[in-house]
This record gives structure tokens, C-alpha cells and sequence, in this order.
């Protein structure tokens, strides 16, 4: 499991979080990886963790390195193999 820097805490969390499993309240929570509040969160060293529901989105939000984590629903996409869904 690849894990990530979770903003400034000192703390590394799975890089495809399911809702729950983990303790995402101090992230900043978005719906899409791109906005200027990312960017000001990151700044900040604030979490940012990004809402994914298909294996598309969750690659995107990771190809943002301001993101710590993609937060799915489906316990399936933490199968997903991100280096065949990104480079074939």
C-alpha cells in the first residue's frame, strides 16, 4: 500500500482512503483536485484530501501532489493499479 504525507502533520496515510477508515478532519475535503483553496491549503500545510467515486478520478486527484489522499467509497478502487491505469 503507498502511503503520502498528510499535509504538515507528520503523518503518512494509504493514498486511497475508503470514507471512514481513516481520520480526515483536519484535511481540507474537495470534490475536485482542482481550486485555489487547494493550493492555499497546501500552502498552509493543511491536508487536502479529494472525493473520487472511478478509478479516472482517484488518478487524477493523485497526479496533483498538493493531494494527500483520495477519499473513495467503493472499497474496490483500492485495487486500482495507478501505474497500468496512468502509463498503460
Amino acid at each position: 500500500m503507498r502511503e503520502r504525507w498528510f499535509g504538515a502533520t507528520g503523518r503518512r496515510v494509504p493514498e486511497i482512503i475508503v470514507e471512514g477508515d481513516v481520520d480526515v478532519s483536519e484535511a481540507l475535503v474537495l470534490d475536485a483536485p482542482e481550486s485555489e483553496a487547494l493550493r492555499r491549503a497546501h500552502a498552509e500545510g493543511r491536508p487536502v484530501v479529494v472525493r473520487a467515486a472511478t478509478a479516472e478520478e482517484v488518478k487524477a486527484a493523485l497526479a496533483r501532489p498538493e493531494v494527500a489522499a483520495a477519499l473513495v467509497s467503493d472499497r474496490s478502487l483500492l485495487d486500482i493499479d495507478l501505474t497500468e491505469l496512468t502509463y498503460g
